[in-house]
């Protein structure tokens, strides 16, 4: 494929992953009557089975065995499973019961709850103007306490959950639908236990509610393979500072659906408070952009000076390989982009390369990309 093809095939990849995840929104409040709880437990449940196929069509079995015999890792998968269950079931619960532009908000504070956590855990070096991204984040949260006449409890707790979730993962070291499939793995006996519990009280709406209710929870599983696959199609293909400035599509998408389609009310504290996280994302952005690209200049300056063409030295969008099938521009683009997949999306771009490039090995892949 021409690079130029790449790239078009790459950006319908991201957008409609990053759609997926935004319209999510619309996808949740159709499960009801059920209650968030069961949706859940529902969306463990099926996303195992729709994750376990996807494996098996693929014959890509051979990491479990491995798997199994590092007690470390299964305590980390087990880690991960349990914050990200934390953040669908409020997600969900959060759409449902009429919170989808705080919802939206979580997404969009969360690179900088990354990069504060690379700050404060992993002791990283911020640039200047990552220091002032964060310190407008934070003003914006006081600002929007007044607004909200409370803390936004949910939207902090979206951002934190999903930043130690990117945290934990880059410990576990395994693919997107290789992870995906281990935390799901860890969710489905008390998931299904669950659910069991329910259908024997008379309370599950699966079964009781109807066929098309009951094939709208089974699509829960779907709903959540389906772009994360996108996402990994459109990671091989694109550089992550592209990548990058795709995940704001989400949170986009879940603000409007809040405002236009849910008719949630926004006094000018909020929008006071909202203008300020985009001013500290456009901020953010800009820092990641101008740092890549003088990475990228450094790259072809260290080859020109080697005697290599610039050709090697920096591939187009993705279309050439550096080592072990990740694109060498990406590789770049990767020290400088949030680690971050909003809307409900589980999983980072480190992730998804390994599930859709040639010749990789997943398990030799770390977790997620870290900012600053």
């Amino acid at each position: 494929m021409q690079p130029q093809q790449q790239d078009r095939a790459g950006l319908l990849y991201g957008f409609a992953a990053y759609s997926m995840w935004g319209l999510g929104a619309l996808f949740w409040p159709l499960l009801e009557p059920a209650n968030a709880v069961e949706i859940l437990a529902h969306r463990m449940v099926w996303s195992l089975a729709a994750v376990g196929l996807i494996l098996l069509a693929l014959r890509r079995w051979a990491w479990i065995r491995p798997l199994l015999r590092q007690p470390r890792q299964l305590g980390m998968i087990a880690i991960a499973a349990s914050v990200i269950s934390v953040n669908w079931g409020l997600y969900i619960w959060g759409v449902n019961s009429g919170h989808v532009v705080e919802t939206a908000l979580g997404y969009f504070i969360n690179p900088l709850v990354s990069i504060a956590f690379g700050v404060l855990l992993l002791r990283e070096r911020l640039r200047p103007a990552q220091w002032a991204a964060v310190g407008i984040g934070a003003v914006a949260v006081v600002v929007l306490s007044i607004g909200y006449g409370k803390l936004p409890w949910i939207a902090l707790t979206l951002a934190f959950s999903f930043a130690t979730y990117g945290l934990v993962k880059k410990r576990v070291g395994l693919g997107g639908l290789e992870s995906l499939a281990a935390e799901t793995a860890v969710q489905f006996l008390p998931a299904l236990g669950f659910l069991v519990f329910l259908g024997a009280r008379g309370d599950s709406t699966f079964g009781s509610g109807g066929a098309g209710h009951s094939a709208l929870l089974a699509s829960c599983g779907v709903i959540t393979a389906l772009p994360l696959i996108c996402f990994g199609a459109a990671a091989v293909r694109l550089p992550l500072s592209t990548i990058g400035m795709l995940q704001y599509i989400a949170p986009i998408f879940q603000f409007t659906l809040g405002l236009v389609v849910f008719h949630e009310s926004m006094p000018p504290e909020r929008w006071a408070g909202f203008a300020l996280v985009w001013c500290a994302l456009t901020l953010l952005t800009w820092d990641a952009l101008h740092t890549a690209h003088r990475a990228r200049r450094e790259l072809a300056d260290a080859a020109a000076r080697a005697g290599l063409s610039p050709a090697v030295a920096e591939p187009d969008s993705g279309s050439r390989s550096g080592r072990d099938g990740v694109p060498v521009a990406a590789a770049e683009a990767a020290r400088v982009v949030p680690d971050v997949i909003p809307g409900a999306g589980p999983e980072t771009a480190a992730d998804a390369v390994p599930d859709i490039a040639p010749g990789t090995a997943p398990e030799k892949h770390g977790g997620s990309i870290s900012g600053g």
